[in-house]
């Protein structure tokens, strides 16, 4: 019934009211007083009702709307972070062995060399003339040492027939073993001139990229004067080093990874990856060969070194790089979103949404974090139902409801 309706109802049964009083005036003033009683009684049950009937009905709130997202198992790689370096696998000076005034320069500056390519050429003409006197030295001695040989052998017979005396056969002999050492220096003589003849042309030592000249043409280099030519790196794989802390270290241990060494028992091995200067991650990947067996007690750290391909020459020797090594992999973990979990002064909890749809505030013991996921060591099964929107609707024990 609408509210006009029994307000037009009520006004009627006044109007009548009022018109049987005028009519029944005389009538009602003869009436007892619990007649009066009766009548007020009457007028407060319909106002009573009257109230009941425009009353509006309690309005029973709707349970809130939450997202939710079933917990599971997975395998969480957990990753460290470190600045590093670049450096060449192979980085050689170039130096002159010999003295002498530079001649040529034979190679492109920053251009591939192959080992054993002739870079530079110094003047050789006082090397080539200790070469010829030290072969004609060879040749007289050689000839002295034939002569010794010659009258070592005349001699001998006259000695056994006592017709020469002991001392003329010690002192052939003597002469024939004088010579052949005469023949042995000369020999030794002739072979360091000729190494010293070699390195007038100076030749790569390693194949790689030739850095810029350090000298001029007509340069006086030798080791009395300037040593250092230039440098040749070896760079299509470069060495990435970084270093770790000895808490890192302890987790390595706890995690059963022996950093720098290989591991056939294991499902995986410490790899590495580098983030360029434009912020992109670097598309190959480098393994640990190495880590220093001792920490430094100044830094409390220890160096690692990772092998890393750069066929493409992406990586220059002497940049600085930022460094993500894989520590460890926790198979079967209980991992759900980061922002799913609430942290209140120094324990955390997440929202739970039961079967029968009551939310419950669950508190939970943390584990590493890895992206935007966090492993849950204890207070989570798999299966389980977590809210990880809207949970700031929520309050233990209420009912709510999954938007999915």
């Amino acid at each position: 019934m609408k509210k006009e309706e029994i307000l037009g109802k009520v006004g009627k049964t006044v109007n009548k009211v009022k018109d049987t009083g005028t009519m029944f005036g005389g009538w009602m003033s003869s009436l007892k007083w619990w007649h009066w009683l009766i009548a007020g009684l009457a007028v407060a049950a319909i106002i009573i009702s009257i109230i009941f009937l425009l009353k509006k009905p309690a309005v029973v709130p709707d349970p809130p709307v939450v997202e939710t997202q079933m917990v599971t198992l997975k395998d969480v790689e957990i990753y460290g972070e470190y600045p590093g370096s670049i450096r060449a696998q192979l980085f050689v000076e170039v130096r002159a062995r010999v003295e002498g005034y530079l001649e040529e320069m034979l190679f492109d500056e920053g251009s591939y060399v192959k080992k054993d390519q002739v870079l530079f050429v110094i003047d050789s003409t006082q090397y080539a003339a200790k070469v010829a006197k030290a072969k004609s030295l060879l040749q007289k001695n050689e000839a002295l040492a034939q002569k010794a040989e010659r009258d070592l052998d005349r001699i001998r017979p006259l000695y056994e027939q006592k017709a020469a005396s002991q001392l003329d056969m010690d002192n052939a002999i003597a002469s024939y073993e004088s010579a052949i050492a005469d023949v042995g220096m000369s020999k030794a003589d002739l072979q360091q001139d000729s190494i010293a003849l070699s390195y007038t042309v100076v030749r790569s030592p390693i194949s790689g990229y030739i850095s810029e000249s350090l000298v001029d043409i007509g340069t006086l280099v030798g080791p009395g004067s300037q040593s250092l030519l230039t440098t040749v790196v070896k760079s299509d794989t470069v060495l990435v080093e970084f270093k770790m802390t000895d808490l890192d270290y302890q987790r390595s241990k706890t995690a059963n990874v022996n950093i720098g060494q290989t591991d056939s028992s294991r499902k995986f091995d410490p790899y590495v990856t580098i983030t360029l200067a434009d912020k992109s991650v670097y598309k190959y990947k480098g393994f640990v060969d190495f880590a220093d067996p001792q920490v430094d007690s100044k830094t409390g750290t220890f160096l690692v070194r990772a092998e890393m391909p750069n066929p493409d020459r992406e990586l220059l020797p002497g940049q600085f790089t930022n460094v993500t090594m894989l520590l460890n992999v926790i198979e079967n973990a209980v991992v759900v979103p980061t922002k799913a979990i609430v942290i209140e002064k120094s324990a955390a909890y997440i929202w739970v949404l039961r079967p029968d749809g009551i939310a419950e505030k669950r508190f939970i013991e943390l584990g590493p974090e890895s992206g935007n996921y966090t492993v849950v060591e204890r207070g989570l099964r798999p299966g389980e139902s977590i809210v990880v929107e809207g949970y700031h609707k929520l309050t233990h024990g209420m009912p709510a409801r999954s938007s999915y």
